[in-house]
């Protein structure tokens, strides 16, 4: 606050004028009044509040009586004599930026503090990904699988058994198919596959696009997250978990996102759900921008959720350690509900998933 306050008084300094006439008194001019400035981030609507990505902001000034403005934007300082300007802020990802605007004349100045929040796209570099070309068995160099029923600490009262059968994964004409399926199989009466990429391939930052056509079914619950790759010196939630995609099938026309720290885990606060049509029957994109301030979710590239805790300590932000990606479909559980009598069989396809920083 203190350097605050510095920034301000010093950026505020300006000599004062007095003014003498032998006997006579000269009117003084009276300070500006009225002052707020108004900002517009060129390309934001409802899916994109924080802009199109240019990071373009149009501003207006407005003020009663004012000769001249000074800003101090982004640690800029700006000498302005029209009212209106436009900014172009380049720091990668959604920041916020505190700015100052003072209006001048003869008689003096006033200011105002304004904050907004803008989001800039980043050149990205592709540094994995799995396109799924190849039929067969998933990838071995990329992807394991955890197998059971979750007893050993990451299930949810799920009905199923994972496997590692091309039964429940394969890839299949430019796509992977996690299979779902109706069997009584060693002690359970349903089968799927979870995917992972532990071990083979890990990150901190980046953005995770995965393109993907959603299981149908009452009592599916398919997922596309990730994992702190600590899961096992340091136990969840402790290491963070960054769900990207959730889908509920007893809940057709809306997908979530979750983030699990200490703070907050297991029916989380840090939630959102958002609206989307055909699901089931055609390829959407799922997406995350992970940042060392923020989290951003995305749905075909529109912006749904922002977490960005103003305390940042292990509790709130664990994710500053490497993550690793899951995919699976879950049946029934804490999140998938009762599960259709009727259901036999139900496939997410996933065209691709790829990592960029």
């Amino acid at each position: 606050m203190k350097n605050i306050l510095f920034t301000l008084l010093t950026f505020l300094s300006l000599s004062l004028i007095s003014c003498n006439s032998d006997e006579n008194e000269i009117e003084r001019v009276s300070a500006p009044t009225n002052l707020s400035i108004a900002a517009v981030k060129v390309g934001a609507d409802g899916n994109n509040p924080n802009g199109d990505g240019s990071g373009e902001v149009n501003f207006t000034i407005t003020a009663t009586n004012a000769t001249s403005y000074r800003v101090l934007i982004n640690n800029e300082t700006l000498e302005l004599s029209q009212n209106r300007f436009s900014y172009t802020f380049t720091q990668g990802g959604i920041n916020e930026y505190d700015i100052i605007v003072v209006a001048d004349n003869s008689g003096g100045n006033i200011s105002v503090n304004y904050s907004l929040t803008v989001f800039v796209k980043t050149e990205l570099k592709l540094i994995w990904q799995d396109e799924f070309d190849a039929n067969g068995v998933p990838n071995s160099t990329k992807w394991g699988y955890n197998i059971g029923i979750g007893n050993n600490g990451w299930g949810n009262n799920e009905s199923q058994y994972y496997t590692d059968r091309l039964d429940n994964a394969k890839v299949e004409n430019g796509v992977l198919k996690i299979t779902a399926k109706k069997e009584n199989f060693q002690g359970s009466a349903y089968t799927s596959a979870r995917l992972l990429t532990a071990g083979k391939f890990e990150f901190t930052y980046g953005r995770v696009d995965v393109r993907a056509k959603l299981p149908a079914g009452g009592g599916v619950w398919p997922a596309i997250w990730m994992l702190g790759a600590n899961f096992d010196s340091v136990g969840w939630p402790a290491c963070g978990e960054i769900d990207i995609m959730e889908y509920v099938g007893n809940n057709p026309g809306q997908i979530s996102c979750a983030l699990h720290t200490t703070s907050s885990s297991g029916n989380t606060v840090n939630y959102k759900a958002t609206s989307i049509s055909n699901e089931t029957t055609e390829f959407h994109i799922y997406s995350t921008i992970w940042t060392e301030s923020s989290i951003t979710f995305l749905l075909d590239d529109a912006e749904f959720y922002n977490y960005n805790p103003s305390i940042k300590n292990d509790d709130t932000w664990p994710f500053y350690n490497n993550q690793f990606l899951i995919l699976n479909i879950a049946m029934g559980g804490n999140l998938g509900g009762a599960i259709d009598p009727n259901f036999s069989t139900s496939t997410m396809e996933i065209d691709y998933v790829r990592v960029y920083q």
